[in-house]
Order: structure tokens, then C-alpha cells, then sequence
């Protein structure tokens, strides 16, 4: 056979694909970077925080791994870090001790709770950073439930009550977007009312539309002090890990009701539901990557069993293929500090 010759099986090869050869384009870094259709960037990231009563040094999270509860101060800090980086946005989430949680979570409702301050503190630090606060009781109730609770049976209505005036309080401090999380029916509505009603109009809403009763909550619960303080479990009001078609009537009552954005909790087990709400609805639909995910990744990573920051970086790009318009992650610093 001379030089010039195509042996028999590359000929093979080329009649069978018909001369493409799909490798061509990822025999190099640049090559692969040039043809590549999703990428994760700095904008796609909000970074959650935990904020906690007192100063000092932040508090690490036992089960998450990197994570940690910070002062108020902390925050402002954290959210000044996250600016640097690129980072557009940080959720706050507080650690409530259980001598100020009761019943009806009634610190939700403190404008100078917590989160509260923290918001405005970080607004004081850096204007230009957006921030997202939770819309939920669980945080502050004793029982640990997003709502009120009589005879063992969550209220719906009653609750929403109270979400309409915890977001008020949030939204006064100088909260960008509200997100609720509580999965009360109909507060999407109301909270959209009484924000305008209030001369809010300009307060965004992101709705967990999907939120799903799961096990990758655990060292979120720990994070802010809820894990031993929850009796039962929430699936009376979370959705139900099997169903599919019900993210899609709670995404579109949602968005009928005033939503801006709309969220799927957790992430990398729901991708399916992010691509047909994304599908469906052509709305800005975050994903939230859940502490479980977080620490399942840094559990691995920390064994030598993965590569994490590979792993981290996979676990993002596959929001991205999914259709996420961007990724709630205890990630985000990292993430952007390697993108960098």
C-alpha cells in the first residue's frame, strides 16, 4: 500500500460517517472552547449565604464543607468578595438560635432581624450587588415548618398572611428579589399585591415553582439551625419527587400570578423538570443547587474518589445544558475565582 493509500478500514470508517469525523473538533483546548454551546460564567451565579447573630470569625458548617455562618459585618464582606468576582447576586439565609424561634415564627416579621440587617449592611458595603432573600418561616419557627401549623395540619392561607408581611419587612431593608420558598398556594399573588400596594413595584420576584420534597436539604437545615427543631417532614406542601407535570401547573400559576423568575429545588436530580419549564415557559428559570449536592461533591472530593473541581465545574455546566438561566450554588466563589 503506498503512502497515499487509505487503509481499508479508515475507508470503511469514512463510508460509514459519510467523511465526518466528529473528533476533529475536539483534538485541542481551543478548538473544544470555540465550538463548546453552553459555558458557565461569573453572571450565571448567586451565591447563598448564612448569616448569624454575634461578630468574630465566620463559623464553619460541619456538613458543608467550606461554608460557613458569618456576622452581619461578614456578610457585608462576603458580599463585597462576590462583587470583585463577578458575582451578581447573594442570597441570604439566617441561623436562628432556638431561644428566638416560637410558633409563629414571629422574628420573620422583626425589620431588625437577622437578614434584615444583613441586607442592609451589604447594600451600605456595595450598592451595586443584588440581593435575594428567602420568603419562608422555617427558619424561625420552633417546629421547623414553612408555615403555621395547627393540629399537626399546615395553614395555608394563615401563612401566606405572614409571608406578605415578612416580604414587606425584607423588602424595606432594601431587598432586591424575594424568594419564596414556603410553597403556600397562593403567595405568590399576594406578595406580588402587597409589594405594589407598599410602592415596591420595582421588588423582584423569584418563585420556588418547583420545589420538591427531598432528602438533599439535610446540611442546608443544619446551616440555619432547623434540622432538630423540624417535626414531621414537608410533604403536605413540597412536591412530590415523582410528578412532572405538576411542576408545570405550579410553574404556571406561579408566573400568572406575578412571578419574574421561577426556580427548580433541588437541581442535578430535577434537570428534567428545568428543561420543560424552560421549554414550556421561555421564563428565567433558575436552578438551585441544594447543600446536599454541595457536600455530596466535597464528601468525594475530600476521599480522593473525584476530582472536585472538575466535578463542581461538570455539575454547573449541566444546569447550563439543561436550559438554567443561572445556578444558586455554595460553589459561586470558587467557581468564579477558577474562572478567573
Amino acid at each position: 500500500m503506498s503512502p497515499r493509500e487509505t487503509p481499508p478500514l479508515s475507508a470503511a470508517i469514512d463510508r460509514a460517517t459519510g467523511g465526518t469525523r466528529l473528533r476533529r473538533l475536539r483534538q485541542s483546548d481551543w478548538i473544544r472552547r470555540l465550538v463548546r454551546e453552553t459555558d458557565v460564567t461569573t453572571n450565571d451565579l448567586i451565591w447563598p449565604i448564612f448569616v448569624r447573630d454575634g461578630d468574630g470569625e465566620p463559623e464553619p458548617v460541619a456538613s458543608m464543607p467550606g461554608v460557613f455562618r458569618r456576622s452581619v459585618n461578614g456578610c457585608a464582606e462576603a458580599a463585597r468578595e462576590a462583587y470583585d468576582l463577578g458575582i451578581p447576586v447573594v442570597a441570604l439565609f439566617p441561623f436562628t438560635q432556638t431561644a428566638q424561634r416560637d410558633e409563629t415564627g414571629s422574628q420573620a416579621l422583626d425589620p431588625s432581624n437577622l437578614v434584615c440587617r444583613a441586607v442592609r449592611a451589604i447594600k451600605a458595603a456595595v450598592p451595586e450587588i443584588g440581593v435575594l432573600c428567602d420568603v419562608a418561616l422555617d427558619p424561625y419557627t420552633s417546629h421547623g415548618h414553612d408555615g403555621l401549623v395547627k393540629d399537626g395540619r399546615i395553614l395555608n392561607d394563615e401563612t401566606v398572611e405572614l409571608l406578605c408581611r415578612q416580604a414587606l419587612v425584607q423588602a424595606e431593608a432594601g431587598c432586591d428579589i424575594l424568594g419564596p420558598s414556603d410553597m403556600m398556594d397562593g403567595r405568590v399573588a399576594c406578595i406580588r399585591s402587597a409589594l405594589d400596594g407598599a410602592g415596591f413595584r420595582d421588588t423582584m420576584i423569584m418563585s420556588y415553582a418547583a420545589k420538591y420534597a427531598s432528602a438533599y436539604y439535610g446540611p442546608f437545615r443544619d446551616a440555619v439551625g432547623s434540622s432538630g427543631a423540624l417535626k414531621g417532614d414537608k410533604r403536605t406542601y413540597q412536591m412530590d419527587m415523582g410528578n412532572t407535570d405538576e411542576a408545570l401547573r405550579e410553574a404556571r400559576q406561579d408566573i400568572a400570578e406575578g412571578a419574574d423568575m421561577i426556580m427548580v429545588k433541588p437541581g442535578m436530580p430535577y434537570l428534567d423538570i428545568l428543561t420543560r419549564l424552560v421549554d414550556e415557559f421561555a421564563m428565567p428559570t433558575f436552578a438551585y443547587q441544594t447543600s446536599g449536592e454541595y457536600s455530596v461533591i466535597m464528601a468525594a472530593a475530600q476521599n480522593g474518589w473525584i476530582d472536585g473541581d472538575r466535578a463542581m465545574m461538570e455539575s454547573l455546566r449541566a444546569f447550563k445544558r439543561a436550559g438554567a438561566a443561572g445556578i444558586l450554588s455554595y460553589f459561586s466563589p470558587r467557581v468564579a475565582t477558577l474562572l478567573r
